[in-house]
């Protein structure tokens, strides 16, 4: 085997001087380089590992707040809802109201408009009455052919009259 080596251009003691050339520049390389590069990649490992976790948090959070933004929402379409449909039942009322309103006044038109009728269906009457009077008297005169004393006569003409008529209601 030592020939193999040989025929390789390897002997012993070189073998042992790499050995000893390759441990040192290990240990070298282990205080020097590993446990700076190993710090370097715990470091940021941390920080990738934090930046996950803080992402994490923002997405947590963000649901949250589209949850909320979700109920917010959803009360104001509530609300929306409870306003329109409060509107309807003000208009409901407001037309009731005037319906109510207009048929007051138009009864209250109508029961004036009965008593006008009913004044001047008296007044008609009362002055027919006269008419009537003064035709009786003047009838009278004509047939007696004589002046009669006109307000004496007309007011048993009256009195007639109010007995006769019939009961108006």
């Amino acid at each position: 085997m030592s020939d193999l080596f040989q025929g390789l251009g390897i002997t012993l003691s070189s073998l042992i001087a790499q050995l000893i050339s390759f441990g040192a520049l290990l240990l070298l390389l282990w205080l020097v380089g590993y446990k700076p590069l190993m710090r370097m990649f715990d470091a940021r490992s941390r920080k990738i590992k934090e930046s996950m976790e803080q992402a994490e948090q923002v997405k947590a959070q963000a649901a949250l707040a589209e949850e909320e933004l979700k109920k917010q929402i959803a009360e104001g379409r509530k609300e929306g809802q409870e306003i329109v449909a409060r509107a309807v039942r003000t208009g409901e009322e407001l037309k009731q109201k005037a319906q109510l309103d207009a048929k007051k006044e138009g009864e209250a038109i109508i029961i004036g408009a009965r008593a006008e009728i009913q004044r001047e269906r008296d007044d008609t009457i009362t002055e027919i009455r006269h008419e009537f009077a003064d035709l009786v008297l003047t009838a009278a005169e004509k047939v007696i052919d004589r002046s009669l004393d006109k307000e004496a006569h007309r007011d048993i003409i009256d009195k007639v009259l109010e007995q006769s008529k019939p009961n108006q209601g």
